[in-house]
């Protein structure tokens, strides 16, 4: 014998609808309120393929909030790679932006570099011709012969001239000898360029030098005690062309110079000392060591 302790209650149809009628809302006439917004339910078949998208090894792992809505795989691919190009696109035009302002800076800055050194050259003519920007080339003066003389002298005295271009030598040169012989215009050339502003002079031609800076290069001769204690150093330097004496001052900070040592001497001062001509090194002034050694060798 069996026996059956649930217990089931039959509804039929018509009490389900009554009992929904019952249920559902009138308005206050007494009809029933419809909701005419539908209600969207996903069918069995999309919420299967969702799931398989979801889970496929070949599909986005990132099942995050960042997943596109509503959007399959396929889609959202397609998705994510055109916003990756606009990124790259966009960055791409930033780039070439800024490419293109450094290349206009560099550009601007370029010319008024340019501008700046015309007009200094413009300012130094005042005081050295040679040095006008805008003065013909006296070179196209001459005659072939004449031009062939001048650019031959001019590279033996390239070899003779310490810091002055054979091209530099040829067009001074070609100023000078439009007034007189070639053998005259390359000794005044000589002796004016050897004495020339900011280049190294021989030191017997210091007496024949009117400014008040002078640059020289010679060995250490001799030293002896300075005669005050404002003095660090004082001795003779000499070189092919003759002497001089040099007094280093404490005051000026230089390095420490020894006999037979051959030094440079930049931007000494010029004065007199007995009736002859000397040289001091003060705070302005720079001395180079040719034979020392670097101190990491």
């Amino acid at each position: 014998m069996s026996s059956n302790n649930s217990s089931s209650k039959v509804v039929t149809v018509d009490e389900q609808a009554l009992k929904q009628a019952d249920e559902q809302a009138v308005d206050e006439d007494g009809f029933p309120v419809v909701n005419e917004t539908p209600e969207f339910e996903a069918t069995v078949e999309q919420e299967v393929q969702a799931k398989v998208d979801a889970n496929h090894p070949d599909g986005i792992v990132d099942t995050s909030d960042d997943r596109i809505h509503g959007a399959t795989l396929e889609q959202e691919e397609r998705i994510r790679a055109r916003e990756d190009e606009l990124e790259l696109i966009s960055a791409q035009a930033e780039m070439g932006l800024q490419e293109g302002r450094a290349k206009r800076t560099r550009a601007i800055a370029a010319d008024q570099s340019k501008a700046r050194r015309v007009e200094f050259q413009k300012r130094a003519a005042s005081v050295d011709p040679m040095a006008d920007p805008e003065r013909a080339d006296p070179r196209t003066e001459l005659t072939q012969e004449q031009l062939a003389a001048v650019n031959k002298q001019s590279m033996r005295l390239a070899k003779e001239l310490d810091g002055w271009s054979r091209a530099a030598i040829s067009r001074r040169l070609s100023e000078v000898v439009g007034g007189q012989d070639l053998t005259s215009a390359v000794v005044n050339v000589f002796e004016e360029l050897q004495t020339a502003p900011g280049h190294v002079i021989p030191i017997g031609k210091l007496e024949e030098v009117s400014r008040k800076e002078v640059s020289i290069e010679g060995r250490v001769e001799t030293l002896w005690d300075p005669s005050h204690p404002s003095i660090a150093q004082v001795g003779l330097i000499a070189d092919d062309s003759g002497q001089t004496r040099v007094t280093i001052w404490k005051s000026s900070d230089a390095p420490w110079i020894e006999e037979g040592e051959q030094v440079r001497i930049h931007k000494a001062a010029r004065n007199w000392h007995e009736g002859r001509v000397s040289l001091a090194v003060t705070g302005w002034t720079t001395i180079h060591f040719a034979e020392r050694g670097r101190w990491w060798e």
